[in-house]
C-alpha cells in the first residue's frame, strides 16, 4: 500500500511522534513522501509575524517566552525532533509540489503521478477539494485529536482540558468536504489525570494518534471495516480561543505545562 502524508512543518510536537509513526509503520505499507505545509496553529495560512502577533496577544508574555525558546533550542541545539530531520533518518523523501495550493491542477496532475493509494493528513492546514479527495485509491484520511463528533475545529486539547472533560481521543477519519465529518475508522479514548497540563495531553493524544493511524491503514488494506457516520450538525465545534477564555483557562488552575 502506497502511503503519502501530509502534515505541517511544526517544530514542537510532530517530530518525535512521526518518529514512532515511522519505526511502527507495517511492513507491507510503502510511505512515498511527505509533503510540508508551511504551519499554522491558527486553521489558516498566514505571515510569521502574524503569528507570532497573535500567539502573543492571545496567550500573554510567559507562554509566548516559552515558546520562542522552544522554537530557538529545535532549530539551533536540539534538532533531532525537526520533521526533516526525522524523515532524512528514516530515509522518507521530502515532496515538493509545484504550486503552495495542495488542490492546484498542477498539483494533483504531480499526485497522481506518485500513485498514492492512501493520502494520510495529519494536523495539514488546508482544505482538501473533491478531486483531491478522489485523488487516491482508497481516499483520503485524517488525524484529528479529539473525538468525533465532539470537539470538532480547532484545539480540541485545549477546550477538553477548560471544560473539565475526564477523558478525551483521537479519531481517523475519512475526509470528506466537509470539516471533520467524514466517516469515522478508528476512534481511541484515553484518560485526562489530574496533573495534566497542555503540553502533556497534546503529546499524550499525538501518541495514540499514529497508533490510530496504523490502525486505519491496517483496517483499509482488509477492506473490512464499517464507518460511523453523523450529521454535521451532531456534536460541537470550537474554533481558536480569545484572550479573554485563555485568562479563564488558567484561572481556573489549568497549565500550559
Amino acid at each position: 500500500m502506497n502511503v503519502l502524508i501530509i502534515t505541517q512543518d511544526e517544530p514542537f510536537y510532530l517530530g518525535q511522534h512521526f518518529d514512532t509513526l515511522f519505526q511502527k509503520m507495517p511492513s507491507w505499507a510503502t510511505i512515498l513522501g511527505v509533503i510540508l505545509l508551511s504551519p499554522s496553529p491558527f486553521g489558516k495560512s498566514g505571515s510569521f509575524i502574524n503569528r507570532i502577533k497573535k500567539t502573543y496577544s492571545t496567550f500573554g508574555i510567559r507562554f509566548f517566552l516559552r515558546y520562542c525558546f522552544q522554537f530557538i533550542r529545535s532549530k539551533t541545539v536540539d534538532r533531532r525532533y525537526l520533521i526533516l530531520n526525522v524523515m532524512r533518518r528514516h530515509e522518507i523523501p521530502r515532496i515538493q509540489l509545484p504550486h503552495k495550493n495542495l488542490n492546484a491542477k498542477i498539483n494533483l496532475e504531480a499526485l497522481e503521478k506518485l500513485g498514492p493509494d492512501v493520502i494520510v493528513s495529519i494536523t495539514a492546514n488546508q482544505i482538501f477539494k473533491k478531486k483531491l479527495l478522489n485523488l487516491p485509491k482508497y481516499g483520503c484520511i485524517n488525524l484529528h485529536s479529539a473525538l468525533l463528533p465532539f470537539y470538532k475545529g480547532l484545539m480540541p486539547t485545549f477546550w477538553a482540558l477548560k471544560n473539565d472533560e475526564r477523558e478525551m481521543g483521537v479519531s481517523v477519519f475519512f475526509m470528506d468536504e466537509g470539516i471533520d465529518t467524514g466517516g469515522i475508522l478508528v476512534q481511541e479514548r484515553f484518560e485526562i489525570e489530574s496533573g495534566d497540563s497542555l503540553e502533556s495531553l497534546i503529546h499524550k493524544n499525538k501518541n495514540y494518534g499514529m497508533k490510530a493511524i496504523i490502525k486505519a491503514l491496517e483496517l483499509i488494506r482488509s477492506q473490512d471495516y464499517q464507518t460511523k457516520k453523523f450529521s454535521p450538525e451532531e456534536g460541537s465545534y470550537y474554533s481558536f480561543p480569545t484572550r479573554q477564555e485563555v485568562k479563564e483557562f488558567l484561572h481556573a488552575g489549568k497549565k500550559f505545562w
